[in-house]
């Protein structure tokens, strides 16, 4: 559950419009937001199932309109069966799709309020690209460990976006994977933590794509959580994507669907062992280059490319009383935007949430 302070539009999930600076445009709001119910066990002795819920939207959100959410049906967010083979496995069905950390990250071991804007875009939802479901395709996924378990791959198959709605049908499948190598303590789980809370020594370096027919996305990530000082813990969390949608518009064609851009994300945050207090800053931006997509003039090129990139600048104090379990989390997170005008544009947003997790 959250309580928040927001200009009308920016929220969790990025939705925005543009609206004035003036402090009776903040809405204010009490919400139920990420209400999940999580069932996994054993089938036999290498298989086991998951299953997961989630609210399709967040309750008591209200929009421009005035209007209240207070009857929310939950939907399926993972189903997914796995089969172990020694230290590989094998994953079928409705899972996280994504090439960098952030987008596999456990929504309870985040170190910020919420997952990043940037780093999986056009995933999130049916009306996008590549019509995902928050960030869930269905398929099979195979995962991993080598090396005394320091490396990790992950390689899967999906959907991706119903090759149907193109112009000329010639099916193409969706192929995302990563590989990631641990130099101190593996990771095993296959959900990643945003933050270890002062639990062991984690440097992981890693590399993932993401393609289907003309859409590419590369990127790297690094993940730091260690001991620092006799105080606490570090943690910090980088990434950096190249995505484009191509410029063949025949075919299997994103070329009208995602320009061609980059993002890049930082999180810093430091963990004091004894009050269980994590002060922590996030960084994000998102650079669209459409030269080559908009047939107009430069001009014209500049201004989309200034309309559709972003800066998101936040920071907040987490309370982990009883770690993941239990905790209170405050956040205030800005959202830079050019408008129209070529005038710098922001939207911000305080949170105060508190999150109840068991499994």
């Amino acid at each position: 559950m959250f309580a928040s302070y927001e200009q009308k539009g920016f929220g969790p999930g990025g939705n925005r419009e543009t609206i004035g600076n003036d402090p009776d445009s903040w809405r204010k709001n009490f919400n139920l937001y990420r209400a999940r119910v999580l069932v996994g066990g054993k089938l036999s002795k290498n298989g086991s199932f998951f299953l997961e819920t989630d609210l399709s939207s967040i309750v008591g959100n209200t929009n421009n309109k005035g209007d209240k959410n207070v009857k929310v049906a939950p939907i399926i967010l993972d189903a997914q069966y796995e089969h172990t083979f020694g230290k590989h496995m094998v994953i079928a069905g409705m899972q996280s799709v994504s090439h960098n950390r952030n987008g596999l990250q456990g929504a309870a071991g985040l170190m910020a309020n919420d997952f990043t804007y940037f780093q999986y875009p056009y995933n999130l939802f049916e009306n996008q690209p590549l019509q995902g479901n928050f960030g869930r395709d269905l398929g099979v996924n195979a995962r991993g460990f080598f090396l005394e378990d320091k490396l990790e791959y992950r390689f899967g198959i999906f959907t991706g976006r119903n090759t149907g709605d193109f112009t000329n049908d010639d099916p193409a499948l969706r192929y995302v994977g990563r590989v990631a190598y641990n130099f101190f303590d593996a990771e095993k789980d296959y959900y990643y933590a945003g933050t270890k809370l002062g639990s062991g020594k984690t440097l992981a370096l890693a590399g993932g794509f993401d393609l289907q027919g003309t859409y590419n996305n590369f990127g790297v990530d690094l993940f730091l959580d260690m001991p620092a000082g006799n105080a606490g813990s570090i943690t910090a969390n980088a990434a950096f994507s190249a995505m484009s949608g191509g410029t063949d518009t025949s075919g299997t064609s994103f070329a009208t669907l995602i320009p061609r851009q980059t993002t890049q994300f930082l999180e810093l945050g430091y963990y004091f062992k004894k009050t269980k207090l994590q002060p922590w800053i996030r960084f994000e931006r998102q650079n669209i280059n459409a030269d080559g997509l908009v047939q107009t003039s430069g001009t014209a090129v500049k201004a989309f490319n200034d309309l559709n990139s972003a800066t998101v600048l936040g920071g907040g104090l987490n309370y982990w009383f009883a770690g993941y379990n239990t905790n209170i989390r405050l956040s205030y997170t800005t959202w830079n935007q050019e408008n129209s005008l070529g005038n710098n544009q922001r939207q911000g947003q305080i949170w105060l949430q508190t999150q109840f997790f068991i499994f």
